[in-house]
């Protein structure tokens, strides 16, 4: 059976392979070939001193450290309770987290705009006021952050619960406990470097997310990277085209890394078992 299915396997992997190159190739091509000039690389060179590059890719980043650093402060307490105290919860929780893949952008976002508009206009009076006036900052949007945290939910909860299932996580914080640490010594010193692959996942599809979101940002009058993109394409096709080409490399590069360093710590702990 295995002898059968292997030509087969072969076949979707070539399929998926043309798939996912030919787009690409056809892409790189797109940049390069300048009418009547023949090749030129051009369109990449020019990307580093294009204005609003350098601007709106820091935001993007900006945003998306934000991002991770709320969302795991968020998250890895409560899956790490909801094991071992509220098993039975998991399922409400796992349908919570998953909410927002339900949920399409533009009536998330729509929703968001709303609540924007209505607070200065009823909580002029409030403190409140001052607060809705802070999260819109041109310069650094928190409300951009409290939307993809909301928007990373499903990701980080899948990443963080499969790396809770690999470990024992009763026995190690139990194991903490009886050694005389607190309930936070227990987290930092016990849990978390078990759940170092967990945490990278979901720090990287975070990232992943914050750097190639579009319609929140752009409908809500903000322009980080993937915004910028969007407006370069509209007046520079080809330097637009090269931005996307780059930033897929890095972002299969940086997977590929990821992929690379957790493949290499089991090895070394399977060495050492």
């Amino acid at each position: 059976m295995a002898r059968r299915l292997t030509p087969w396997r072969w076949v979707v992997l070539g399929l998926a392979a043309l798939y996912f190159l030919v787009p690409l190739a056809a892409s790189v091509i797109f940049t390069v070939d300048v009418p009547g000039q023949g090749v030129s690389f051009d369109a990449y060179t020019k990307i580093l001193s294009a204005d609003g590059f350098l601007s709106s890719l820091l935001l993007s980043l900006e945003l998306a450290v934000a991002t991770i650093a709320a969302v795991l402060l968020l998250m890895v307490p409560a899956v790490v309770a909801l094991r071992l105290g509220a098993p039975r919860l998991r399922p409400v929780v796992e349908v919570v987290c998953s909410l927002p893949l339900v949920v399409p952008p533009i009536a998330f976002v729509a929703g968001i705009a709303t609540v924007l508009k209505w607070g200065p206009e009823h909580l002029s009076q409030t403190p409140l006021f001052e607060t809705f006036v802070v999260i819109q900052n041109q310069n650094f949007p928190v409300v951009l952050v409290l939307a993809y945290v909301v928007m990373a939910l499903p990701f980080v909860y899948r990443a963080l619960d499969a790396g809770l299932r690999a470990i024992d996580v009763r026995t190690l914080v139990e194991a903490a406990r009886s050694c005389g640490a607190s309930w936070p010594q227990a987290l930092l010193q016990a849990v978390l470097p078990n759940l170092r692959g967990a945490l990278l996942n979901a720090s990287f599809l975070t990232l992943a997310l914050v750097l190639g979101e579009f319609t929140v940002s752009h409908l809500l009058g903000y322009a980080p990277f993937a915004v910028w993109i969007y407006n370069v394409g509209g007046e520079q096709a080809q330097m637009s085209v090269a931005v996307s080409v780059l930033s897929l490399l890095v972002t299969w590069a940086l997977l590929l890394a990821l992929a690379g360093a957790g493949g290499g710590r089991n090895r070394t702990a399977s060495s050492r078992g």
